[in-house]
This record gives structure tokens, sequence and C-alpha cells, in this order.
């Protein structure tokens, strides 16, 4: 089997001196979309923040085998890590393009962002459309199609997607995932996606992490879990409603 692009072995993290994650101890092999499921509250958002150097962690986070130990967030951008996080996060006086270039930080992003900006049109053709448009103006789900072009703007070795269908409507959360796996499964490009929608999550992802109080309390896959009692008890209400 292949080694894991990201390995989290024993992983705290802290606001403060407030400890929110606990022993987390994940992997994501190349190609994979995996996903973290959870509650409100539950660390999820902390992990991805732990991921790109947001937050004060302890532990070991390796990366294509190499410690991510005291790197700075925009070196770990360089390294291919790009994280679109919740709330999209867009510049919203600026236009799509804009916004979209922006993405396209480090040296070897902006060399290709021509070309990169063109696969970006070819998955979203409303971007193009509306690429002279302030960002701010769009719908909800225009602007998660921006921010996660944005992402790949960056060239992700490892793309990590906070909460994508957060606030969208059932047809445009359908949309935002048939461009998520069209990322995955035309350009090989490994998702972390972090989402409250657990049954969406169990359906789209290769493998699924369930975080509970800042700890990891099961793993498997989407199949799996789906049929396990203990995800059915605590997220009946989520399995039974979508």
């Amino acid at each position: 089997m292949a080694e894991p692009l990201l390995k989290i072995s024993n992983l705290n993290a802290f606001y403060g001196e407030v400890q929110v994650l606990y022993d987390i101890s994940l992997e994501v092999y190349p190609g994979e979309i995996v996903a973290i499921v959870g509650a409100n509250a539950a660390g999820k958002t902390t992990l991805l923040k732990s991921i790109s150097g947001l937050v004060r962690w302890q532990g070991d986070i390796l990366y294509e085998g190499q410690s991510l130990k005291g790197l700075k967030p925009n070196q770990l951008v360089e390294l291919g890590i790009i994280h679109v996080p919740e709330g999209r996060g867009l510049f919203p006086f600026l236009t799509v393009l804009e916004n979209l270039e922006i993405g396209a930080y480090t040296p070897k992003a902006r060399k290709a962002a021509k070309e990169t900006l063109e696969k970006v049109f070819r998955i979203w053709p409303r971007l193009k459309e509306r690429q002279n448009q302030l960002a701010g103006t769009m719908s909800g789900g225009e602007q998660q199609m921006c921010a996660i072009a944005r992402g790949l703007m960056g060239l992700p070795k490892l793309l990590m997607l906070d909460e994508p269908s957060l606030g969208l409507a059932p047809l445009i959360i359908k949309d935002c995932y048939i461009a998520i796996e069209d990322i995955n499964k035309r350009y090989g490009t490994p998702i972390l996606l972090v989402e409250q929608n657990v049954k969406l999550a169990m359906q789209k992802a290769n493998r699924v992490y369930v975080i509970e109080n800042g700890r990891i309390v099961l793993e498997g896959t989407g199949a799996e879990l789906m049929n396990d009692d203990r995800v059915r008890k605590a997220y009946m209400g989520n399995l039974k409603n979508e």
C-alpha cells in the first residue's frame, strides 16, 4: 500500500491554554477523499487549522514524510497544503477573477496561473461568466464555488475543505459535490473534508473519521459507518431527514 500523504499521530491542539483536540490520529492517502464528521464544536475546524499552522499543537503531523512542526502557514501553502475555510473568506469588493488570482500565491502557482484558470473555468463555467462581477454580489452557492476554485489556483497537493455545504440549498450542495468529486477523480487531488452533513460525507468519502469532544471515536468506510449502530444512534436525525 502507498505511504500516506498526510499522517497525524497523537495530535493535541490548543486555543491559548484551552485544549480542544486530544490524541487525534488519522491518515490521508494519495487520491482519497477523507471526511471528518461530527457535531458543532466537536473540533473539526480546529483539526484543519492545526494542519494549516493556525493554532498551537503538539504531537506529529507528517506530510509527504516531512514534519510540519514549526512551519508557518505560508510555508505550508508552498508545500501544496491548501485550506478553504468555513464561510468562504472571499474578498467581497474584488471581482471573481481577482479573488481567483489571489489564490495563485506561490511562485509555482503564479507561473501556472493561466493554465489553472482555464481548468477552473472548465469545472465552473459560471465563474467564467461572472469573472468581472464583484464576488460579494454573487449567491452563496456561487461564492462557495469561487472559494474552492481559489483553492485550486494554489495547485493543491492536499485540498482541505471546511463545511462546503454549509448554508446552501440542496440543489446547490449537489452541484458543489459534483465539482468536488470531479476535482478528485479528474486531477487525482486528495481531499480532506470537514462536513456536518453526515450522510452526505459518508456517501462521498472513501473513508470517514467521527470526532466527538475533540477525540476520534470511530473510523471506517462510509458504508461501514452508515451501518454502525453507534453512528445511527448519534446521527439518526441527520440520516432520517436527508
